[in-house]
């Protein structure tokens, strides 16, 4: 079965404490990580349901409230979520299913792992509030969301695409609407990247390694001028 650390793991935790996979884990049910309680008596009607599959926790939580219940999870004591794992989105086949927005967080400190969702209606706008003021490391997966399911979050501080080039106008490739071979033509999505401008994004310090170079020490430029690589 699951074992959900009741105090933080330091180094102070018994020597004969050896970790071991769980076994005979249920499908559904079984124990379900304490967090999920502590969020229920902290944020009440904002966790309207709680799943445990195959041992891991799923809390859906309010679209509108996710940087609150986030940025609790961080900075609670009793939970010390410290560790951004993943930012995710899901879209079903079925096309009146909202669309999940999913986040995957874990306390190294209580060794826990935790799942949390929320749900955005596709007629309506799909918007969600960054976390990156609680996780720096969210920058790039948010941007991800947003280039592959157009989910735009709200306080980032340079949401655009990360994968497709910026003036990409086909869409978002992750839809389940979008047509598998793309909207344009071969030919049109050729001329497209190519025509795509970098330095209009970038500076050409940002392009070049020149200048770096001309920072490092004199004895290290005199190395490498003389034909010896890094590392020798």
């Amino acid at each position: 079965m699951t074992n959900f650390s009741a105090a933080p793991v330091g180094s102070r935790a018994p020597r004969d404490v050896v970790p071991a996979s769980p076994r005979d884990v249920p499908r559904l049910g079984g124990p379900q990580n304490p967090s999920a309680d502590a969020l229920r008596e902290q944020f009440g009607d904002v966790v309207p349901r709680v799943d445990v599959c195959w041992g891991e926790t799923t809390v859906l939580i309010d679209a509108t409230r996710v940087l609150d219940v986030v940025r609790w999870l961080h900075d609670d004591e009793g939970q010390s979520y410290d560790y951004l794992v993943d930012i995710t989105a899901v879209e079903y086949r079925d096309m009146e299913r909202p669309i999940e927005m999913v986040w995957h967080l874990r306390s190294l400190p209580y060794r826990r792992f935790l799942r949390l969702k929320a749900e955005m209606q596709k007629d309506q706008p799909l918007v969600v509030s960054s976390i990156w003021p609680v996780y720096k490391g969210a920058d790039w997966l948010e941007r991800e969301c947003w280039d592959m399911f157009g989910i735009r979050f709200e306080g980032h501080p340079d949401l655009r695409r990360i994968l497709m080039w910026e003036d990409y106008k086909e869409g978002f490739p992750l839809r389940k609407d979008f047509p598998l071979r793309g909207r344009f033509s071969r030919s049109e999505q050729l001329s497209q990247a190519l025509a795509a401008n970098p330095e209009a994004r970038y500076s050409m310090e940002e392009l070049s390694i020149v200048d770096a170079f001309q920072d490092l020490p004199a004895d290290v430029r005199e190395r490498l001028a003389g034909g010896e690589q890094p590392g020798e």
